[in-house]
């Protein structure tokens, strides 16, 4: 009977502190937003990832700690800042170092830079404590001058597979487009059975992927994800070090664990498809596809419900047909005030919200006070009944970015 290992590992991704960790006689691990790695050989060091730029002397730190051989090559297993970011200090440590990237790496840094400021204000819900704890953190333990975030060119580009040998280590690095972006890299070790996959099937191990993101990224196509984990699961590893906590051991539960989650894209991916062509609904394709129990893989950080309706527009896009006024710039939004005036008043649409909310109608109790906030209208009791639903909604949630995002919408509303 297998035990889904998502049960038993954490979710949520947390910024580098001092520390790091010996994983065997030549690996060391430092994690941070995402891991960064230390591969040693005789000839020198490898590594992968270089965190944020602020994270990047505290990840120097910890390796320093461990080894005190040259970097020899730094990977970057795909172009988020939180695996990039850190490249520009490392270069100082190392000037003879090569930094090898998938050959999508610019057209990626590209598309980050042009909404960076948007992507900021939309991820702040769910990092700003983070970035406050850890600031604190850092200045209690004498690191005040933070590093720059960088947006590196690399040396290498990688379009299809790079093979290198160092100090008698027999390294690949394969270009294979994953979970959350289009220039990811994975690093095989044939010696070894070990892989380093980053983030390929997307944030925590053994839970079902993050087609769409609420903080605002690109979709990310369900089949190519699933390539990639077939990808993985050909070269049959007996290690997986991944891009977030401590690495996965065990060739049988590893070959277990990518079967479950390659049958559980396939699966709503083919749900979804089914359901367009008969005619369905997104909606009711969210609210009736399930995964069955041989699927069954963690909801942490990606839902199945979310990758039903970016599986729907990754395909068809946003008009679903329902109304010309999708088609126009005028949103529903802007009759809101005048619901309001024909319902009785803000007294009416409250005591309807009241009575959806005692019917354990919670999301179309929520559609009743967005008629009142987005009216513009003021009302203490409103805005209570909003924080109790969504401290309600938020007891149930096992979800990262919506633990996060019910969390957000109580402080703003308790203010």
């Amino acid at each position: 009977m297998r035990k889904p290992i998502y049960k038993s590992r954490p979710v949520e991704p947390n910024p580098a502190k001092f520390g790091g960790e010996r994983l065997n006689d030549f690996i060391i691990l430092s994690e941070a937003f995402s891991n960064s790695y230390l591969i040693e050989t005789p000839a020198g060091n490898i590594q992968l990832n270089t965190g944020m730029g602020l994270e990047a002397p505290v990840i120097d730190a910890n390796f320093k700690k461990f080894s005190d051989q040259n970097t020899q090559h730094i990977i970057l297993t795909q172009g988020h800042v939180d695996h990039v970011g850190g490249v520009a200090y490392f270069r100082r440590q190392y000037p003879e170092v090569q930094v090898i990237a998938h050959q999508e790496s610019q057209e990626h840094q590209n598309y980050e830079q042009r909404i960076t400021e948007f992507r900021n204000r939309r991820s702040a819900f769910a990092f700003e404590q983070k970035f406050a704890d850890i600031f604190q953190y850092y200045q209690e333990n004498g690191y005040t001058d933070f590093e720059p975030q960088d947006q590196p060119t690399p040396d290498i580009l990688v379009g299809d597979k790079h093979q290198f040998t160092l100090g008698g280590l027999e390294v690949e690095v394969i270009a294979l487009a994953g979970a959350e972006t289009n220039d990811s890299l994975i690093v095989w070790l044939p010696q070894h059975k070990i892989c380093f996959t980053g983030n390929l099937f997307g944030c925590p191990f053994g839970h079902f992927p993050n087609l769409f993101t609420i903080r605002g990224d690109r979709y990310r196509d369900p089949l190519v994800v699933a390539n990639a984990v077939k990808t993985v699961q050909e070269l049959e590893p007996e290690t997986i070090m991944y891009g977030h906590h401590a690495p996965i051991y065990g060739k049988a539960l590893i070959a277990e664990e990518l079967d479950a989650l390659h049958g559980a894209i396939m699966y709503v991916h083919d749900a979804v498809v089914a359901g367009m062509n008969a005619g369905k609904q997104v909606h009711e394709l969210q609210a009736e596809i399930h995964l069955p129990p041989e699927f069954e893989v963690g909801q942490g950080y990606g839902q199945v419900s979310w990758g039903v309706r970016a599986i729907w527009e990754y395909y068809v896009g946003w008009f679903y047909h329902r109304s010309t006024t999708e088609l126009y710039h005028v949103p529903q939004q802007a009759i809101h005030a005048d619901l309001v005036e024909m319902a009785g008043g803000v007294d009416a649409v409250l005591a309807k919200a009241q009575e959806k909310a005692a019917q354990g109608a919670r999301e179309a109790a929520i559609h009743f006070l967005d008629l009142l906030a987005s009216a513009g209208i003021e009302s203490p009791q409103a805005r209570q009944l909003y924080v109790d639903i969504h401290e309600s909604l938020l007891a149930e949630a096992d979800n990262f970015w919506l633990e996060n995002w019910l969390s957000y919408q109580i402080r703003q509303n308790s203010k």
